[in-house]
């Protein structure tokens, strides 16, 4: 058998582990489902997430990957026994459902980072006020239905879909480990930058009340909508429930510790998706955008690009906050390849190169109608997010903390030395409240898909079909 691939440093294990969460869960999708829930109210509710159920969740895939050294599907057949292979064949269509959407908005970030060159963010706006007068819709909004869909957007999926493979034929040394201790450091150090330019906006204060000043009674009122949104955004950003920290912890060695590596993941993690918010409401509230909840998967689009347009300086700045998200979504999306091409090494044999390729190839016809329409958009991060994601994560807590426990707290005292009561109490972490949330919280997003099944989609057929 052909000897497994290795991380060459801990530190490029934990920079392609931050890599893979720090991307468009955190850049694009947090400050759009953060506005949808009400700014601070979505965001205590999101800290206590990945605080509460994040941090034991991360170590259950760590100590799985690492005992087995396996893909998911390997893994925790190994565990759980044959029927479980299927669980993992869950964690694998998850890479493929988020991938395959993810490369079009990662290829709508691509553009945009490009149009920044042919002028300023206003000029490229001002080219649309004969259709948006027509339509009644703001420049921005009509720039952003016309780059996100047809063959534009075809072209930069292509384009996208391409480099990641290209990373992930590389290997694990010479590709990810190589790519990601470049991107990931100047991902923080332009974050940072542009948070400091922020600060200095007009306006800015209330920004920053809107997105840090929680107020408990819209907690209170709204918990049905915010917890799965939450749980699904913190999953998402954690890569957990897609096989992500699995797949990565199995090139680990024994002698790591995985408690103080999944602290430092998760910090990372969570402090860049929080400077993320510290740049983006400061931005809509110095141009005038007061409710950044509206808009959907479109609204970091169309609020930046109206904002740059509008505020002093706002040229360079897109191009380094469009040009900071195309790193951030290749990251991610090297993590989420590198799983189902694991997965075909692993269990068919077949070179890097062949499998990179081929699943690669897969995933990027999949998302091929979201190019269309982002109707199917919907359709799919609804399905990733609200169901596969935290079914995963359920899947893996009754696994590591019921089915076959014995092995759990060894794993994770390999690097750390004995835990003692500690052990005992993560078991059981995982074994009730983070099982009883993420109950909870799958059959709030199952309701919650199908009523988008039967209310926006099923509109769509009747329209369309």
């Amino acid at each position: 058998m052909k000897q497994r691939e290795t991380w060459a440093t801990r530190t490029g294990f934990i920079l392609a582990a931050v890599g893979s969460a720090v991307g468009l869960g955190n850049i694009w999708r947090f400050p759009f489902v953060t506005g949808e829930g009400g700014g601070a109210a979505f965001l205590l509710v999101y800290l206590l997430f990945v605080a509460l159920i994040g941090f034991p969740a991360i170590l259950a895939e760590f100590v799985i990957g690492r005992k087995t050294e396996l893909n998911p599907v390997g893994a925790l057949m190994e565990l759980g026994g044959t029927g479980w292979k299927y669980v993992g064949g869950i964690f694998i269509l998850t890479g493929f459902v988020i991938l395959s959407f993810y490369s079009v908005v990662a290829g709508w970030f691509t553009r945009y980072f490009l149009e920044g060159f042919r002028g300023s963010y206003g000029s490229l706006l001002a080219g649309y006020e004969g259709a948006a007068a027509e339509a009644g819709e703001p420049e921005a909004a009509i720039m952003f239905a016309d780059l996100s869909t047809g063959l534009d957007a075809f072209v930069f999926h292509t384009l996208f879909m391409a480099v990641t493979i290209g990373v992930v034929a590389l290997g694990i040394r010479r590709g990810i480990e190589l790519a990601v201790k470049v991107m990931v450091p100047a991902i923080v150090l332009l974050l940072v930058g542009m948070a400091v330019w922020a600060f200095t906006l007009p306006d800015a204060g209330a920004g920053y009340a809107y997105y840090l000043s929680p107020e408990f009674s819209v907690v209170a009122e709204n918990w049905t909508t915010l917890l799965p949104a939450a749980a699904g955004q913190a999953f998402f950003t954690l890569s957990l429930g897609m096989g992500v920290m699995i797949t990565y912890a199995s090139y680990l060695g024994e002698d790591r510790n995985l408690g103080r590596d999944g602290t430092a993941i998760i910090g990372f993690d969570t402090g860049i998706a929080f400077l993320t918010g510290l740049v983006v409401f400061p931005v809509f509230f110095a141009a005038g955008i007061t409710e950044p909840g509206e808009g959907g998967a479109g609204a970091i689009f169309i609020s930046m690009t109206e904002a740059f347009a509008t505020i002093s300086g706002g040229h360079l700045i897109g191009l380094l906050f469009f040009g900071t998200v195309m790193i951030a979504a290749l990251s991610s999306a090297i993590s989420l390849l590198e799983v189902v091409t694991a997965y075909v090494i692993d269990e068919k044999g077949i070179d890097r190169w062949k499998a990179a390729l081929g699943m690669g190839s897969v995933i990027y016809v999949l998302g091929v109608p979201v190019t269309y329409d982002l109707i199917f958009l919907d359709l799919l991060d609804g399905f990733a997010d609200g169901i596969l994601l935290v079914f995963g994560a359920l899947m893996l807590v009754l696994l590591v903390g019921w089915i076959a426990p014995a092995f759990a707290v060894q794993e994770l005292e390999k690097g750390i030395g004995d835990l003692g009561s500690l052990g005992e109490a993560w078991l059981w972490a995982i074994r009730v409240p983070v099982l009883v949330v993420l109950v909870i919280t799958l059959s709030l997003g199952v309701l919650e898909y199908v009523d988008f099944l039967t209310g926006p989609f099923a509109d769509w057929i009747g329209e369309n079909v």
